[in-house]
């Protein structure tokens, strides 16, 4: 394939780590294998409280029980130097790093860009944010991962206002687009808005081929970086990278206009954000602020992503949208699908422009200075009222292009604020191909089970000779409940796989007197959103993917 004119190659990219030194980042993943900078290896120094105080960005339990482990002299001082250096930027001695990472050393770090003198005190202290990634084994020993992840520095890790061209790490978003992506083997996949390549790394591991785009030049130079230090976790050659990685520069899907992928995951700069007149990209925080007024940037990639899939490919993207005063949160992104097109969208929470405000002024570390948070303020609420939004949501969206010949037979927009299992892929995976079932097949000549994860709730007033409430519920995937009619709790009860759906309907009519111009059908309608949920399971379709 001829080089796009968007290609990304700098490997020495101006306050990004050096990516063009391929001996010395064979050197410090040596280092860090053999210091255990792992994520078990960092839990297992610190401890599990002071684990999960860091992981809400509270440094100082980590900090004392780094300390604690230096003075029992039980030969972790390296790693937490390591530890101390890099996660809680505390600046280090020299002589302590050079004894940590002795195929590195201080002089390495230096030339790659990873940590800087502090001015007259002879220590050193991380430039960027290194910190282990990874993820578990399939339950058949294959697929897991120990990786290495470098980014710009977090807010609790240094002072003032965060760069515009800040390059965030492993955030809340990103994870939770890893749960909810729908792992598949795909020639060519595409990570739109890679940041420091999070999705990039999974992609890898199921994808033949990944282009990764970004508007930043420096998020290209964290990226790339990231991949080459895990070379041989991610099975890239560093000396071809090109065979499974193409990273391109750009806006948007201008760097990959006419091409086609199987599958693209996007955590796009979502963050509805207050323009001002004459406000140019500089002024703008670009791993977060997409640049276009209210939700334009999630709506453009809404309507325009189909146009890049391949027959049958998906799309998997995080989003915010605004709901105005008096509709239904699902109304505007009804509006963005473009016919012909499959999708879900299922809203995960919705807050008010005021929580809105505060949750992004405070992620930037724009709080610090009263002056400017008032100000900043304001304007959010100011811009929210110009267009008359009473709320934001947030969620995830699935998006498909129906293969050859087919027609969409997805169209779901629901709200499911309340904790589901993760990683949800999986189940919405499972889901998909259930929709896909029913859009094809004879369901009354089904044979149909009750999913293992499924039980029966029943309420009664005392003394009542039925119950006046019937429940379904899930224990797995969207932990969906489900209030059942007396006809559809007897369906459900008798499906042990040995009647068919329609059967059990015929009984069911028989048994209650039913309409047999209508009960059947208005049974089986009920059955079909019980298998689309994955309540019932048909015998010949499996639960999960």
């Amino acid at each position: 394939m001829p080089r796009s004119p968007y290609e990304f190659t700098a490997g020495n990219t101006p306050d990004a780590p050096r990516s063009d030194l391929p001996g010395l980042l064979a050197a410090l993943a040596a280092d860090l294998r053999r210091l255990e900078y792992t994520l078990d290896g960092v839990a297992g120094l610190l401890g599990p409280t002071a684990s999960a105080a860091l992981n809400r960005d509270q440094i100082i339990p980590a900090l004392l029980a780094a300390e604690r482990a230096v003075k029992e002299d039980n030969g972790v001082a390296p790693l937490a130097a390591v530890v101390r250096l890099w996660l809680l930027a505390e600046p280090q001695e020299r002589e302590t790093l050079d004894a940590a990472l002795p195929d590195t050393g201080v002089e390495g770090l230096l030339e790659l860009g990873l940590v800087q003198p502090v001015p007259g005190s002879g220590l050193l202290t991380a430039k960027a944010d290194l910190r282990p990634y990874g993820w578990d084994r399939n339950d058949d020993g294959t697929g897991g991962a120990e990786l290495w992840v470098a980014s710009d520095l977090a807010a609790h890790q240094q002072a003032g206002v965060l760069r515009h061209d800040h390059v965030l790490g492993i955030g809340q978003a990103s994870t939770t687009l890893v749960q909810t992506t729908i792992r598949r083997h795909t020639e060519r996949a595409l990570d739109l808005g890679t940041g420091c390549g999070i999705q990039a790394f999974h992609l890898l591991h199921h994808c033949q081929h990944v282009t990764a785009t970004d508007i930043s030049a420096r998020a290209l130079a964290y990226a790339r970086f990231n991949i080459l230090l895990n070379a041989e976790a991610l099975s890239v050659d560093p000396g071809r990278l090109e065979d499974r990685v193409s990273l391109r520069l750009g806006s948007l899907l201008e760097p990959v206009a006419g091409e086609e992928f199987g599958l693209v995951v996007s955590n796009p700069p979502f963050v509805i954000t207050p323009r001002s007149a004459g406000e140019d990209a500089a002024d703008q925080f670009t791993y977060r602020d997409g640049g276009l007024p209210g939700d334009g940037i999630v709506s453009a990639l809404v309507a325009d992503l189909p146009g890049i899939l391949a027959p049958g490919g998906s799309a998997q993207v995080l989003g915010n949208w605004e709901v105005p005063a008096g509709a239904g949160w699902d109304e505007r992104p009804k509006s963005w699908v473009r016919p012909g097109t499959d999708a879900w969208f299922i809203q995960r929470e919705q807050v008010s422009p005021e929580q809105y405000a505060e949750t992004w002024l405070q992620d930037a570390s724009e709080s610090r200075d009263r002056q400017h948070y008032r100000d900043a303020y304001a304007a959010y609420l100011e811009d929210f009222a110009s267009r008359n939004v009473a709320g934001i949501g947030f969620g995830m969206v699935w998006l498909r292009r129906p293969a050859a010949g087919a027609r969409a037979a997805i169209s779901r927009f629901e709200e499911i604020t309340y904790p589901i299992e993760q990683p949800i892929g999986p189940h919405l995976g499972a889901a998909v191909e259930r929709s896909d079932w029913l859009a094809g097949d004879d369901l009354a000549g089904t044979h149909l089970l009750v999913a293992d994860d499924v039980t029966e709730e029943r309420h009664q007033r005392p003394g009542a000779e039925h119950p006046g409430v019937i429940l379904l519920r899930q224990g797995a995937g969207l932990r969906r409940t489900n209030l059942m009619s007396t006809e559809l709790a007897g369906f459900v009860s008798a499906c042990d796989g040995d009647l068919t759906a329609g059967q059990i309907a015929a009984a069911l009519e028989a048994l209650l007197g039913g309409d047999a111009g209508s009960f059947q059908g208005a049974l089986l309608a009920d059955v079909a959103n019980l298998v689309r949920d994955g309540f019932l399971i048909p015998a010949a379709v499996p639960a999960e993917v």
